[in-house]
């Protein structure tokens, strides 16, 4: 019974919950990680007609040329300062989540966007390129603050058995975020010198369809009932989403979710680093999320262009060939040009990488730290998480050019190493967390936490119940 699917024969009830589901996924989805993918890859397209817009104002506003170095450095801030924006997002994310909610979180997340898509749109027009940093820069914590909570949203929202193909809602996304800035990006569309603010603009777009369809789904119920206290809404919603024959059983599990809190609050991330008790759910977060960010991924869409170009591509197919990563979702290959063959070669390996991370750590590293952690604790762990990322993010984005630099064809086996260290950690020490709930994952990593000392841990926790069991008979 507990693994039966939601669906059930031509009932009109259990084909709505599903449908309220899926929806409900899209629109968190539209808004949260589509902005991040979609951002990550608009900023390759008008590339060149930036660096053409800051040499012009520069001469125009000192009346000398600019320095090389200074457009690399300039260039290098616009590209970059997405990722510290992403940062501060991923540091407001889980305190918005817990003072407005996880889908207020989202909606007030938009005028964020919104602000931002202005100040780069006109950028161009006013002269000014400071406010295109300024709107990389708020744009980056609309990212951060949306992949920090769509995830946190999803999977609160999604029954167990259910949680994986939810979580697949994240990639998918952040995906076909790349995909649509791709080709948005295209030459033909608005990556032409003429439209270029335009694109970067276009972020208002998914920000705007949020705001339109969000409004129509519930609360997580998680967070209403654990967080809230409102166990009348809490019903609501999950009718809402898993139907009225279907919802106690998720009601059920939610309510041994806030027993076993006990009235703990929200916790801040600091406390989590001095908590044994998720020691090795923190490591698997931390060492999961650098992972994901680390394997190079980040690498191919800030630098497409250019791994291309010394890949052998010409300029011509350059634009098309990066299209290709987007809808593949991959990584890279060692370059070479001996025979005319290889940069084809090469490309196609790129695509391969991309097929790879799409259908492991793409889709799976957000979503794990929700089922790492209960309620209490999960805010805090998307902020850290968060914060892992946006570092890595930035980290990667800046020394890139330099291991190439270094490197050249051989560039990409820094990756494969990563990619072979976190990929013994995940075997060696992750547990399958499969149609688990979040509270029986949560005995699974306490075997590793307290180890030896485990037994009397169980002790020590059996006497406590006994007290506070001793007391209310009082």
């Amino acid at each position: 019974m507990e693994h039966q699917p939601l669906l059930r024969g031509s009932s009109t009830h259990s084909k709505f919950p599903r449908w309220t589901l899926f929806l409900a996924v899209c629109a968190v989805g539209i808004g949260g990680t589509f902005q991040y993918g979609y951002n990550v890859s608009i900023i390759n397209a008008p590339t060149q007609h930036i660096h053409k817009f800051l040499n012009e104002t520069w001469a125009r506003r000192y009346h000398e040329a600019l320095n090389p170095d200074l457009l690399t450095f300039l260039w290098s801030v616009i590209a970059s300062i997405f990722s510290l924006g992403g940062l501060c997002g991923a540091l407001m994310g889980g305190s918005m989540a817990i003072w407005l909610g996880r889908k207020g979180a989202l909606l007030m997340n938009n005028i964020i966007a919104i602000l931002a898509s202005i100040l780069m749109g006109i950028s161009f027009p006013t002269g000014l390129f400071e406010l295109l940093i300024a709107g990389r820069f708020l744009i980056g914590i609309n990212s951060g603050i949306g992949i920090c909570v769509q995830p946190l949203y999803i999977g609160e929202v999604a029954p167990k058995h259910l949680r994986g193909g939810m979580a697949m809602g994240t990639s998918i996304f952040l995906t076909g975020g790349i995909l649509t800035g791709q080709i948005i990006g295209l030459r033909e569309l608005l990556g032409g010198e003429t439209h270029w603010p335009l694109l970067l603009s276009s972020s208002c777009i998914p920000a705007f369809a949020q705001l339109l369809f969000l409004p129509w789904f519930p609360e997580s119920p998680r967070y209403l009932l654990i967080d809230r206290g409102d166990e009348l809404s809490c019903a609501k919603a999950l009718k809402r989403f898993h139907g009225s024959s279907e919802y106690r059983r998720e009601m059920e599990d939610i309510q041994r979710e806030r027993c076993a809190l006990d009235g703990e609050k929200p916790r801040k991330p600091w406390q989590l680093f001095h908590d044994r008790g998720v020691r090795w759910q923190l490591v698997t977060v931390i060492v999961t999320t650098m992972g994901q960010q680390l394997s190079g991924i980040n690498a191919i869409y800030f630098y497409a262009t250019y791994i291309f170009e010394q890949a052998g591509i010409t300029s011509e197919q350059i634009p098309y060939v990066t299209l290709g990563t987007g809808a593949c979702e991959c990584l890279t290959a060692l370059t070479c040009e001996l025979y005319p063959w290889v940069p084809y070669m090469s490309m196609a390996a790129l695509f391969a990488f991309i097929l790879s991370f799409g259908l492991g750590p793409g889709g799976i590293t957000n979503t794990l730290t929700a089922e790492l952690f209960i309620q209490s604790s999960r805010p805090a762990a998307y902020m850290i998480a968060g914060a892992v990322s946006w570092v890595s993010f930035f980290t990667i984005g800046m020394l890139f050019p330099f291991i190439v630099k270094g490197l050249k064809q051989y560039c990409f086996l820094v990756f494969l190493l990563e990619c072979s260290s976190v990929a013994a950690f995940i075997f060696l020490v992750i547990p399958e967390t499969k149609n688990k709930s979040f509270l029986e994952i949560k005995k699974e990593f306490h075997k590793l936490n307290f180890g030896r000392n485990r037994k009397k841990e169980t002790e020590l926790n059996e006497r406590r119940q006994l007290r506070e069991e001793f007391k209310h008979s009082l």
